[in-house]
């Protein structure tokens, strides 16, 4: 019988085949963040048992666009640069279990097939879209400066529909990067049986974080957010009710595990 290696598919007799490496994975990447509050009842219809709303703002919505590079312990993706970038949008909430705050995403769109895989693992409802975000850049006149008047756009598509549209305009720096993402996450990790009408084969609530954490400065300001209609996505159910913020913030994160909940 044949000896098959590798973190995730496929496993092969080397595993270099696997779509991602054994954690740690290592991210480093630009951070585009607009808050909102839209109903609280939008936010709970997406609050599977056992969690619950968050007690104290429970209508808040986080959603971020993030332009990340990214890699394993040995860092080889950094010089093979089509493993190691991708775009993601995502959106995040906040919910309540055993009395506990979490941030929790509850869409998530992403341009790699590796990025996808690694949602699979963490719980992250992960789907491929277009995403793209302004760059900053600190010289000449083809990117904005991470400073007060830099103004940066973001969008996010999924099957051939524009979803989201935001236009950020930085104003001065922030103690902090918005509050919405701000906890651990509590994800599900599911996968149905394989036989009709059994239980899942995997149902379980997961919290993970960052294993360590850096970041630069971070920037508020004021933004424009666009929501749109899809035939397969909800994501303009959770519409605009009250602005909050908008925020941008580089950081490096270290992802490696997290404990099973319940």
């Amino acid at each position: 019988m044949a000896t098959v290696r590798g973190f995730l598919h496929p496993k092969t007799a080397t595993g270099r085949s696997s779509l991602i490496p054994t954690p740690p994975w290592h991210y480093s990447g630009d951070l585009l963040t607009v808050e909102y509050r839209t109903d609280p009842a939008r936010v709970a219809e997406l609050l599977p048992e056992p969690l619950s709303p968050a007690a104290d703002d429970p209508g808040a919505v986080a959603i971020i666009w993030a332009d990340w590079q990214s890699c394993g312990e040995s860092g080889e993706e950094l010089l093979d640069p089509v493993r190691a970038q991708y775009k993601e949008c995502f959106v995040v909430v906040r919910c309540s279990f055993e009395g506990r705050t979490y941030s929790r995403c509850v869409y998530i769109w992403v341009d790699k097939d590796f990025a996808i895989a690694r949602g699979l693992h963490q719980g992250y409802p992960k789907k491929l879209g277009s995403i793209h975000q302004t760059r900053p850049h600190p010289y000449g006149l083809g990117a904005p400066r991470v400073a007060e008047g830099g103004r940066f756009g973001a969008s996010v598509a999924a099957a051939d529909r524009r979803l989201a549209e935001a236009v950020v305009t930085l104003r001065e720096p922030s103690e902090t990067n918005g509050f919405v993402n701000g906890h651990p996450m509590a994800h599900h990790r599911f996968l149905p049986s394989i036989e009709r009408g059994m239980p899942p084969s995997l149902d379980e609530l997961v919290e993970s974080g960052a294993s360590s954490f850096e970041a630069g400065p971070a920037w508020k300001g004021d933004f424009e957010l666009r929501l749109f209609d899809s035939p397969t996505e909800e994501l303009s159910r959770l519409e605009i009710v009250e602005p909050i913020g908008a925020y941008f913030r580089q950081v490096g994160v270290v992802w490696n595990g997290g404990r099973r909940l319940a």
